[in-house]
């Protein structure tokens, strides 16, 4: 087997293969001979069919199914002669396939870069310094009663933080549009559900009242057909309820899955929920700044074929998580290439980091993640046996608990400074 190489970028290589015809035909006489002993023809019995029958009614066949096999094993033996590391597979273009000829074919791939680590020891990362304070507590307690509010309903104006229930019917030039009638619409007045001017103009309205009011649309409203109009609405107020939070009492911490203690104890565990939250994004924060100092002190050329391929999932997750029914809904993939080539060139430093640290996945961490991912379902021990039991999900989350093994390698190297800060700020609470 003869083998010629020419580099055509820093990744991308074309390989010419000829394969020798004694070879081809070898390998066609052994699939011949497979063929004869089970084929069934019309008048012979199984296995005593003539070799040269056998080539007549399928000589042609298995000559197709040859060359395309010896394509595939060949180029597999030629990377592997030339010590390279394809990142995927080859594009073939068969050159010479004709049955007194050697099989020549061209293979136009790319390899996995040549890493050579940079800068992994030392790496600045800034922690943010923050714990929960009663304070915290109690911000988010109420913050829990914002979401359980209760509506009582009053004789009185509406006003900003009252539900509204209203029938109403809109014209845009004396004609109904899409969405211009509503019946027993109910609406959180200031809760951003309509437009500003629409509850400006039925904010005072009692039960009972009615009144006209028009509402301009702005010019970027995102239906195209009402931007920049202006449209009448007739609105009748039906009800006016009062927000009220609820008290902080035993019912109250039932709702929130707390049987015995009290607000005491509903206190306890938001406290705890709010720690193991602030711990997770303090990792996720150093985590971020460990893998950005990664990529710039190397930067990494990366294979095409794999960022396509990373788009491509990127673009199927996207459609999914739309409920996208066919490929037409499937959504462009410029948005997605630089994500998917930080994630490829994050994938090959940290493939590189692993070997040369000779990391092996903890199956102890392992079994631990799978433990929390099935901890919020009926029946954890289904669900763990359903991870294991399917290889690629396992995969993800093994996948998942090396990288944290090498995040924490990164983060047992790296200078850490301490900067003080609130749990406000780290979490983006009550912004």
């Amino acid at each position: 087997m003869q083998v010629s190489i020419e580099t055509t970028s820093a990744l991308e290589r074309r390989m010419e293969v000829s394969v020798p015809r004694e070879r081809i035909e070898q390998a066609i006489d052994e699939r011949l001979k497979r063929v004869g002993r089970t084929v069934k023809l019309k008048g012979f019995r199984p296995g005593k069919v003539p070799p040269k029958v056998v080539k007549q009614q399928f000589g042609a066949q298995v000559r197709q199914e040859v060359l395309s096999d010896l394509m595939q094993s060949s180029f597999a033996e030629a990377v592997t002669q030339e010590k390279l590391n394809p990142a995927a597979g080859p594009r073939i273009e068969p050159l010479s396939v004709g049955p007194d000829e050697d099989l020549k074919y061209r293979a136009t791939f790319e390899i996995f870069p040549q890493i050579e680590l940079r800068d992994v020891e030392g790496i600045s990362v800034t922690r943010p310094a923050a714990e929960v304070t009663e304070a915290d507590v109690d911000a988010m307690v109420q913050n829990l009663r914002e979401q359980r509010p209760k509506f009582d309903p009053v004789d009185r104006a509406c006003r900003d933080g009252d539900r509204v229930t209203m029938d109403f019917e809109g014209q845009i030039d004396g004609a109904a549009f899409e969405g211009s009638k509503g019946e027993d619409v109910a609406v959180l007045l200031g809760g951003g559900r309509m437009l500003k001017a629409f509850e400006a103009g039925i904010s005072g309205l009692k039960a009972g009242e009615r009144k006209s009011i028009e509402v301009p649309y702005p010019a970027d409203y995102h239906n195209p057909a009402l931007a920049g109009k202006v449209a009448s609405f007739d609105v009748h107020v039906k009800k006016v309820d009062e927000k009220r939070l609820p008290d902080l009492d035993e019912e109250f911490c039932r709702e929130y899955g707390v049987a015995e203690g009290g607000i005491e104890q509903l206190r306890s565990e938001v406290a705890d929920n709010m720690r193991r939250e602030l711990g997770e994004n303090v990792r996720a924060r150093l985590k971020q700044q460990l893998l950005d100092s990664l990529l710039a002190a190397n930067p990494t050329e990366v294979p095409k074929s794999l960022v396509d391929a990373q788009v491509r999932e990127m673009q199927i997750e996207a459609a999914r998580r739309m409920g996208a029914k066919d490929a037409s809904q499937v959504p462009p993939a410029d948005p997605f290439v630089e994500t998917a080539r930080r994630r490829v060139a994050l994938g090959l430093l940290l493939g590189e980091l692993i070997k040369s640290r000779g990391l092996k996945i903890d199956r102890a961490r392992v079994d631990a993640r799978l433990a929390d991912l099935a901890s919020s379902y009926p029946d954890p021990d289904a669900i763990i046996k359903a991870y294991r039991q399917n290889a690629d999900a396992l995969r993800q989350v093994e996948n998942m608990v090396i990288e944290e093994q090498v995040v924490d390698l990164l983060l047992e190297q790296a200078a850490v400074k301490d900067q003080p800060a609130t749990f406000k700020d780290v979490m983006n609470f009550g912004a």
